[in-house]
């Protein structure tokens, strides 16, 4: 080849990648798969079986080429048949993968033995989560041994509103009021008890409050004769990635306020030992530090 087409290949060859590069990211979108996986988003706890006809009006395409999109994905295991009906569940597969997802997570290799510990320091139920989007989701736990505890079994992968739970006002303590609007941006928040907060001002109010504290505490306010203490786990850039919580089965955290006290500085202390091995270094002036520093002081 002439050394001036040799010149003009490379040429052509840098616009195209010039070209590649400028490209919306939305070019590169695979609509079949886009709307296969927003279909599998759908499905939820609250709503674990869902049809055809709502799945298409949700997603806004035709419903025989939803029907086609439920058939594919459940001939790859990712949707079942609900007793042979038209309606679906979620699958094996999306199970299978959630679970590939948890074990990969650096987060959980690293907080199952400070849960163990919380457990062995408290006798109660411990969790780790995460939030996503608008739920927490329960990525790792440590069952307490105690019988009069066992009664709590939430599992790994459960979900709740992030809005109606104290995990989730603890989880969102990084976002500004911007932030929660455009998370939330209806005007009312769906109501699970009368403690919900029912609109995204009342929200941001409680999670200031638990950003102030430390740490957040609820008895019995999301789900009734339950109480939990959380606190949020940091990275080392200093940004809430998760939360602790230890669960209580009763409408109170402690029979004292000397009992309500140590468990939410034995909580905030696992999530300050958690944060340590992201490689987070708090201020002096961080409350959920500043309780650990009481828990370490009163353990020894």
């Amino acid at each position: 080849m002439p050394k001036q087409d040799k010149q003009q290949e490379g040429t052509r060859i840098t616009d195209s990648s010039d070209d590649d590069a400028g490209a919306s990211a939305s070019t590169y979108l695979v609509p079949g798969l886009e709307r296969g996986l927003r279909i599998l988003a759908e499905f939820s706890a609250r709503e674990p079986v869902l049809g055809a006809p709502e799945l298409s009006k949700r997603i806004g395409i035709p419903r025989t080429t939803t029907f086609r999109l439920l058939q594919t994905l459940e001939a790859l295991g990712f949707l079942e048949r609900v007793n042979g009906d038209r309606n679906f569940r979620l699958g094996v597969a999306v199970l299978r993968l959630g679970f590939e997802y948890l074990s990969s997570l650096e987060l959980t290799d690293f907080g199952t033995p400070v849960l163990q510990r919380l457990r062995a320091v408290t006798g109660l139920t411990t969790h780790l989560l995460i939030r996503d989007q608008r739920d927490v989701v329960f990525v790792a736990k440590a069952q307490s041994h105690e019988p009069m505890f066992s009664s709590v079994k939430v599992h790994v992968g459960t979900r709740l509103p992030a809005h109606a739970t104290v995990h989730g006002h603890v989880l969102m303590g990084d976002l500004t009021l911007d932030a929660l609007r455009q998370l939330y941006p209806e005007g009312k928040l769906e109501q699970f008890t009368e403690r919900t907060p029912s609109t995204v001002e009342e929200l941001d109010l409680r999670v200031r409050e638990c950003a102030a504290a430390g740490f957040g505490l609820s008895e019995a306010s999301f789900e009734r004769g339950i109480s939990v203490v959380t606190a949020p786990v940091r990275d080392g850039a200093g940004a809430i990635v998760a939360a602790i919580t230890a669960t209580v089965p009763r409408s109170e955290i402690g029979a004292t306020e000397d009992e309500k006290n140590r468990l939410i500085e034995a909580v905030c202390g696992a999530a300050i030992e958690l944060s340590a091995r992201l490689n987070h270094r708090p201020d002096a002036d961080d409350p959920t530090a500043r309780l650990a520093r009481r828990h370490a002081a009163a353990a020894h």
